[in-house]
């Protein structure tokens, strides 16, 4: 009796999927640890004159 095929294993775009998303990861861990990226947040897409007075929006909406 023939031994049955082995299962081929993981298919090729599996792998470089996975280890796309490594080196992405890699990449987002060393520019958050290292500050390269720069300041982050809503202040950041505002004009210089906007950043000293934010209001909150005031209206009737509930």
């Amino acid at each position: 009796m023939a031994d049955p095929d082995a299962y081929p294993g993981m298919p090729r775009w599996v792998k470089i999927s996975g280890i796309m998303l490594g080196v992405v990861i890699v990449l987002a861990v060393i520019l958050m640890a290292t500050g390269i990226g720069g300041p982050h947040g809503p202040g950041r897409h505002l004009s210089p004159a906007d950043t000293d007075s934010q209001t909150t929006p005031q209206g009737d909406r509930p």
